[in-house]
């Protein structure tokens, strides 16, 4: 129990801050989600870099 009573100011700031990690926390599930879908479809390959082919060449 606090000794005084919280300004109204806080109790905005605590909800706007609720709001933004509510956001930030779905961004971060879509960029998840989208990056699991295209890794895991039947057309994904992971691309050659040149380091790959130039030591299969030589």
């Amino acid at each position: 129990m606090s000794l005084r009573k919280e300004h109204e100011l806080h109790h905005r700031r605590k909800g706007r801050n609720l709001g933004v990690g509510v956001l930030l926390a779905s961004f971060v599930v879509l960029i998840l989600a989208l990056t699991m879908v295209k890794v895991t479809s039947s057309g994904f390959k992971f691309p050659n870099s040149s380091a790959d082919s130039q030591q299969t060449e030589g």
